[in-house]
């Protein structure tokens, strides 16, 4: 059974930074990828960081320059560096895996985590 578990979450001030953990249990498909999506309140979840089984990333253009996804392999977990951020980054933030070539789409992933709320204030 695939688990995955988000961490470092947190409330930091506007120009902080932060950086959240996906563990992943159950899963060893290196095949695909992994990504980090946000859900703000009253939007709808948006992709904003994925990785592929080598190291390609992509990034959605709203994060670009301050957001960086990375992973262990070793440790079995991924990672979303957070700088400079903004209250606009305020949202829920979910890991996912299982997705195709670097996908940012949230009905490409079939494997979700729980989420860790971050949230910035000014």
């Amino acid at each position: 059974q695939v688990q995955l578990v988000e961490s470092g979450g947190g409330s930091v001030q506007s120009g902080g930074s932060l950086r959240l953990s996906c563990a992943a249990s159950g899963y060893a498909d290196s095949r695909y990828c992994m990504a980090w999506f946000r859900q703000a309140p009253g939007k709808e979840r948006e992709g904003v960081a994925a990785i592929d089984s080598v190291g390609n990333t992509r990034y959605a253009y709203s994060v670009k320059g301050r957001f960086t996804i990375s992973k262990d392999n070793d440790k079995n977990t991924f990672y979303l560096q957070i700088n400079s951020l903004k209250p606009e980054d305020t949202a829920m933030y979910y890991c996912a895996a299982g997705g195709p070539w670097l996908s940012l789409r949230e009905v490409d992933y079939n494997h979700w985590g729980q989420g860790t709320q971050v949230t910035v204030s000014t």
